[in-house]
Parts: C-alpha cells; sequence; structure tokens
C-alpha cells in the first residue's frame, strides 16, 4: 500500500481506515450521538466560562473606582454585591455542567471505541487466519502479533486521547472565533496574524514525525518477532548456546527502536515548544492592542479579560494539534499496517460458485499436477495418481523432493499451478474451505498441542463431543494409560505445544484427537520421526487402527512402515519415479527396493550392537 508519509494525509488515512470498517463502526451510532451531543454541550459551556469573570471585572471592580465612566446598560444598575454572587454561582454552575458533559462524552466514546476496536481485533485475527501458508512464510508471527494486539489499541487509545480533545478543540475555536470577532474585529482579526507560522511549524514537523512513528511501529514488529521466535524455540536456543546471540540480535534491534521513540519524542517536544512561543507572540500583540483600546475607552477591561480567555482557549486546538501529532501520526501508521493485512487477499479462497462439499467417500485422483513455489522452479511436475475409498497409500523419497508439498495441495493449503486433485471426482476448489478441511484429519511430525487441558485439545475443533467419545479416540490412539496417570487425567494442563509432556505422548493425543473427527481421508505426515522404539510402536499400533476404513496417505522416511500399504509412490525431484505395492517395488531393484534393503541392514545392525 502506498501512501504518503505526510501528516497531511494522516487524517485521510484514518479516514480510509473508517470507511474500511464503517459496516463495524454503524451499529455504535446510539453512544456516538451521544458523546457528540455532550461535545456540543461541552463546547457550548466552555464558549460561556469566561463571562461571569466579565461581568465582575465590569460591574463589581471597575465601578468602585470613582473615575469609572457610567454604564447605561441593565446590569449596571444591579447591586455589584448580588452580582458578585451571581457569577461565582454561574461560574461554578458552567464548570459543573460542562463537567457532566464532558464525563458522558468520554465514557460514550470510551464504550463504543472499545466495541469497535474489539470487532476490528477480532476480524484482524480471523482474516491472518485464512490467509494463504505463502503469506505466513515470508510474514514474521512477532509482527503479526503486534498489529493484532498493539496497533489495534494505539488505535483506540488516540481516539480518546488525542482525536476527541482535537475535535472538542476545533469545535470551541469555531464559537471563540465568532465571539471574538463580534467582541472586536480589529483585535479579531490581529490574533490571526500568527496562524500562517503555526502551519509553518506543523508542515515543517509533521512529515518527519509520521516518518518516525511508522519506523518505529516496524521496529517493534521486529523486536517482538525476534522475541517470539527465540523463545518459541527456548529448547533448541539453550541445547545449541545461542543464547547470547539472540540476546545480541535483540538488544541491536531494542535499541533501534529506542533510537525511532526517542527522535519521535524529540520532534514532537520541538514542535510544541515552537508552538509555544508562537502563542506567546501572538497573546502579547493582542493584550498590547487590547490595553490600548481600554485606555481609549473602546473596550471594557472585562472584554479584553473574556478576548484573552477565549484567545488562549483559540490557540489550544493548534496547541494540541502539536502535542498529539506524534499520537495521530502513530495511529496513521498503525491504520496504515492494520489496512495493509485486510486488503491482503488470500492465495486460496472459495471461489464465486463453491459450494459445500458432501460427504466424501474417499477416492482421490491426481490429474497431471504441476505446483511451484517461484514461477518457473516446479516442485511438483506433472503428478498422476489414482486411489480408491478406504486405501492406504504411502509417499516416500528422499529430502525435498515434493512429499510434503504434495499433501498441502490435498488440503488446498496451495493452489496447483497446473492440473487438479479431485476427490470422489470432483475438483476440490469447487468446494468451500470450511466444508474440505473438516474431511480430512492430519497427524504431523511436530504435533501442535495447545495451552489447555488434555480433554480440550483432544475435543478441539469438533462440535457436541462427549467425554465417552474423547476416552474412545484416546483407547484407539493408546494414550488412555498414561493420560489416567496424569495428576489431574484428561483434566490435565498441557503446557504450551504440549512441552510438559514426552513427543510420544503428544503425538498420540494428536491421533487421538484425529481419531475424533472421523473424516474419510487421513494424511500422515512422518509421524514417528524422533520418536524412541517403545514410543514408537505405541505410536505405529494406534496409527494402524486409525487408518481402518480411511483413504489414507503416509509420508515418512522409514520404509518399514510401508509394506503392508496398498500402494507405494515414490518421488525425486518432483516427479513420480516408481509407483505400486512393496512386492512389486522389490521386483523391480529401482530406487526404492535399493533403499528399502539398505534400511532394513541397518536397523539389523542397530540391533545387533544393542544386543
Amino acid at each position: 500500500m502506498d501512501r504518503s508519509s505526510s501528516l497531511a494525509q494522516a487524517v485521510p488515512g484514518l479516514w480510509q481506515f473508517g470507511r474500511y470498517f464503517w459496516p463495524i463502526i454503524r451499529p455504535q451510532w446510539p453512544l456516538l450521538t451521544v458523546s457528540g451531543l455532550a461535545l456540543l454541550a461541552d463546547v457550548g459551556l466552555r464558549v460561556l466560562e469566561p463571562w461571569p469573570m466579565k461581568v465582575i471585572f465590569d460591574y463589581v471592580l471597575v465601578p468602585a473606582r470613582g473615575d469609572a465612566p457610567v454604564r447605561l446598560d441593565p446590569l449596571s444598575a444591579w447591586d455589584p454585591a448580588l452580582l458578585l454572587t451571581g457569577a461565582v454561582v454561574a461560574m461554578v454552575a458552567l464548570t459543573g455542567l460542562r463537567a457532566v458533559a464532558t464525563y458522558w462524552n468520554t465514557v460514550s466514546l470510551a464504550i463504543a471505541s472499545s466495541r469497535i476496536m474489539a470487532q476490528i481485533r477480532d476480524r484482524l485475527y480471523r482474516h491472518l487466519q485464512r490467509l494463504s501458508l505463502g503469506y505466513h512464510t515470508q510474514a514474521r508471527s512477532g509482527d503479526l502479533i503486534v498489529r493484532v494486539s498493539g496497533d489495534a489499541s494505539r488505535l483506540q487509545e488516540v481516539l480518546i486521547t488525542a482525536a476527541l480533545p482535537l475535535v472538542s478543540s476545533l469545535l470551541t475555536l469555531v464559537g471563540m472565533v465568532v465571539v471574538m470577532v463580534w467582541l472586536d474585529w480589529r483585535l479579531a482579526l490581529l490574533s490571526t496574524v500568527t496562524f500562517p507560522l503555526f502551519g509553518l511549524a506543523a508542515t515543517r514537523f509533521s512529515k518527519r514525525i509520521r516518518r518516525a512513528s511508522l519506523q518505529q511501529r516496524q521496529r517493534e514488529g521486529a523486536v517482538a518477532a525476534t522475541a517470539a521466535e527465540s523463545l518459541a524455540a527456548i529448547k533448541l536456543v539453550q541445547a545449541l548456546s545461542l543464547e547470547n546471540a539472540f540476546a545480541d540480535t535483540f538488544a541491536q534491534q531494542n535499541q533501534r527502536s529506542l533510537g525511532d521513540v526517542v527522535e519521535t519524542k524529540r520532534l514532537a517536544a520541538h514542535l510544541e515548544r515552537t508552538v509555544d512561543v508562537v502563542i506567546a507572540l501572538g497573546t502579547a500583540l493582542v493584550l498590547w492592542v487590547g490595553a490600548r483600546l481600554v485606555i481609549q475607552d473602546a473596550l471594557t477591561p472585562g472584554d479584553v479579560l473574556v478576548f484573552l480567555s477565549y484567545l488562549k482557549n483559540a490557540f489550544k486546538p493548534v496547541q494540541n494539534f502539536a502535542k498529539y501529532t506524534g499520537r495521530l501520526a502513530k495511529a496513521a501508521a498503525s491504520g496504515e499496517r492494520i489496512l495493509d493485512v485486510m486488503e491482503t487477499q488470500p492465495e486460496v479462497r472459495d471461489r464465486p460458485n463453491a459450494r459445500p462439499a458432501p460427504i466424501f467417500a474417499g477416492a482421490v485422483r491426481l490429474e497431471n499436477l504441476w505446483f511451484a513455489y517461484k514461477p518457473g522452479h516446479p516442485v511438483l511436475k506433472g503428478l498422476h495418481l489414482s486411489v480408491q475409498p478406504g486405501q492406504q497409500v504411502a509417499v516416500v523419497g528422499p529430502s525435498g523432493s515434493g512429499k510434503s508439498t504434495l499433501m498441502s495441495l490435498l488440503l488446498r493449503l496451495y493452489e496447483p499451478t497446473a492440473g487438479s486433485v479431485r476427490i470422489d471426482g470432483q475438483d476440490i476448489r469447487d468446494f468451500t474451505l470450511d466444508s474440505l478441511r473438516p474431511q480430512i484429519s492430519v497427524v504431523l511430525q511436530e504435533s501442535l498441542l495447545f495451552a489447555a487441558s488434555i480433554r480440550e485439545n483432544i475435543a478441539y475443533g469438533v462440535a457436541g463431543v462427549s467425554d465417552a467419545d474423547i476416552e474412545a479416540a484416546a483407547h484407539l490412539a493408546h494414550a488412555h494409560d498414561f493420560i489416567t496417570a496424569l495428576p489431574q487425567g484428561y483434566d490435565t494442563p498441557v503446557g504450551e505445544r504440549g512441552a510438559t509432556l514426552s513427543g510420544g505422548q503428544r503425538q498420540r493425543i494428536a491421533i487421538a484427537r484425529a481419531a475424533i473427527r472421523q473424516t474419510p481421508i487421513l494424511i500422515l505426515d512422518e509421524p514417528t520421526t524422533g520418536l524412541d522404539r517403545v514410543s514408537e510402536k505405541a505410536v505405529v499400533d494406534a496409527l494402524r487402527q486409525l487408518a481402518l476404513g480411511r483413504t489414507t496417505f503416509l509420508i515418512t522416511h522409514d520404509l518399514s512402515l510401508v509394506p503392508q500399504v496398498d500402494h507405494i509412490l515414490y518421488l525425486e525431484q518432483g516427479q513420480v519415479v516408481e509407483q505400486g505395492t512393496h512386492s512389486e517395488l522389490l521386483s523391480q531393484n529401482g530406487p526404492y527396493a535399493t533403499l528399502f534393503r539398505m534400511q532394513k541392514a541397518l536397523r539389523e545392525e542397530t540391533s545387533v550392537g544393542a544386543v
């Protein structure tokens, strides 16, 4: 998204953000209306506030002088003590009423903005989850977390602490300028002399402030990404003694972020102090001319007092503009970062005419399937395969041959470059994603568990399952015995990413999670890698039970798992080199047979050595 970096486009940028999310903002119109009416009341009361002081000066203090001119207006006949009492009471009443108006203005806007930002954050998170793997492999998770949490929170904060005071001050400015012109057009005109100086100062600094603010948010995203990556892999970091290396990287990024913060604050402070000097200059000019007009009896002292009070408040919008320039710039930058995500379209999405998939029988067919992550560098090259419902297929071959990519295409995590994947004779792109993926279960090499109870981890994503269903799935996965041996059984909380369980235990819970979904198609991606012999045997037994009656794709480097499958696909460099049953491939004495015999000999040698 290419947008100007000048502050002159900060407000239009926020306006564009508001237009994009208008369907979320619109339902909050009752609260926003209350806030707007309270704001208008606050502005009106603010305009009236200096007038009791004018009454005191012109009708209580000045008439006490013997040389004061005689006044002919109605208030001049009132008792000075009564006028003083009334003016003081009016001052308190106006301030109290304005406090009530300000309270309802702030509270109503705070409630509305909290609701709006909660929905925006929810929509942003859901959109991120639907973006294709190609986007997530290039983005850094820590930076995305900052966008979901920090950027949305910053927008809400700025709405309350910057935008609201600024709008209030601008409305007050309009009202006070009208009254100032009515009081004395000469002084009103004189006060506008300093306005070009305000514009010059704002133009000079605003572009630099916004650029520094945007860079600061990018630095903060990089800091969060580094922290998230190192903490997610803390075991590996400690095992390889990489703590200092990551700490140094974090420190460098943190220092750069600190530099951007300081630069933003420095520029904002410079702008604020420049504005203060300009305001002092304007006030001095008005006071000098106003005092001369009082001496000439063209104005009363109360008029000058009201005028100076208005002038001071009229300058507040500019003061606030300087004060909140950094915040508004940061809000604009945060809004851009959120819109950058929201305007990114998933590479894999439902076609306009996509329909819900029926319950699959499980027949899978690959027709001239090609795929490339980058144009001109195909990973899969013209694959053909036909699998009948309930058949078990092993996909084997060296690393980088395209095995996992093939399964990603079956799940529609990516779209084929050419050719098609068909289930029960239908191109899977004709089905909605929400009806396709729930009919395919996956057990991965690194089973991801969530920071919740074991019961919740097994039942994730499946509505309406009973405790009996969960325990039946755990029995199938050979996980029930070790689960019940835990301190809280099925209610035992699992650490983040399942860190409190062994690899074999995590894998069996993942198998139970796949079993409870009862899908017609099953994908097993290196399900036994990294397991010891005892855990591997338990997992293999569980996988065999899980695969019964399901169309199963087994991706593995361990060829001891494949002799019992119905069909074997041997890939090299994205092409099918061999395919057939285990006995057929052994008789061909090709790459599969060579690799199988080599692994068998290695296992036998290892077994003899262990004895």
